[in-house]
């Protein structure tokens, strides 16, 4: 059985505390920093990479928050100050707010929606590796766990030691306490696989896809797809048809992002084939005339 009973808390500097969890979204948010502009050079994309880049993980980390806070709403009703942080981000929430402030970007900045498209297919490739790391926080923090686990060995089971003698829960793990000592899903590890499993086919398909655009919409809906069945083990509470309200935006990701996908591609292989047999049928005239 894998226990996890590392401290949280990765060091303090007088009265700041600094957790893991930050550390670990702020390489997140370097690999990003890393990966989008060499992928966008390669797109021959060069102009406002950085100023919409910024904007997005503004947009990202308030996203993610609110999300977070509305997802344990009555938690932080009884502790409202708790609620301006990043020490909890939830991931869909972090998509919605990036998708919104790249909008947002595009309008004040009057940027070409396709060359907006194109900056997204850049970030896909990175996005789902940054989730990943992401998700390393999530398993040091104790946040995004799962249900009591009928398996008492890994990977269908992990164990969170409770805190030394003395030390007060919200210092350690956000965890209930009655998740500690007992075998319960490692649903943070599950997600990580996911991230890394969908870095690994969004890379395969890095360039196949068109028209711009296609590869960040395939990216959203694998990653929907993934993060829907997984939230079954988590510990969140049902609100709809017995859906969490992650999986309430998964199907919203997919309703919307899926058929636009699918359409997209099928109208630019239309037109791929009427151009084709255009430059076809134009030698022939030539040799006619």
């Amino acid at each position: 059985m894998l226990t996890i009973s590392v401290n949280p808390v990765a060091f303090t500097i007088g009265p700041l505390t600094v957790r893991w969890y930050g550390i670990i979204i702020a390489i997140a948010v370097a690999m990003l920093v890393v990966t989008i502009p060499r992928e966008a050079k390669r797109l021959g994309i060069t102009r406002d990479l950085y100023s919409l880049f910024f904007c997005c993980i503004i947009g990202g980390l308030i996203g993610g928050r609110l999300a977070y806070v509305i997802y344990d709403w009555e938690h932080f009703v009884a502790n409202p100050r708790e609620i301006i942080g990043f020490l909890g981000l939830a991931q869909n929430g972090m998509i919605i707010g990036i998708v919104v402030a790249a909008l947002i970007y595009m309008r004040v900045t009057r940027m070409r929606f396709s060359m907006l498209l194109s900056i997204g297919d850049a970030v896909a490739v990175g996005a789902p590796l940054a989730l990943a790391i992401g998700r390393i926080g999530c398993t040091l923090n104790g946040c995004c766990s799962g249900q009591l686990s009928p398996f008492h060995f890994f990977p269908g089971a992990v164990i969170y030691a409770p805190p030394p003698p003395g030390t007060p829960l919200q210092d350690w793990y956000y965890l209930s306490s009655q998740y500690f000592g007992v075998p319960i899903y490692p649903t943070q590890i599950y997600h990580l696989l996911w991230g890394l499993t969908v870095f690994g086919i969004v890379w395969l398909f890095r360039g196949k896809l068109k028209p711009a655009g296609s590869l960040l919409f395939f990216f959203f809906c694998l990653y929907a797809a993934g993060d829907f069945g997984i939230r079954f083990l988590r510990t969140d509470e049902p609100v709809l048809w017995g859906l969490r309200q992650a999986q309430v935006l998964d199907l919203a990701i997919l309703a919307v992002f899926l058929p636009w996908l699918i359409i997209r591609m099928r109208r630019f292989q239309k037109q791929a084939l009427v151009t084709e047999l255009a430059n076809e049928a134009e030698p022939e005239q030539n040799r006619e005339d």
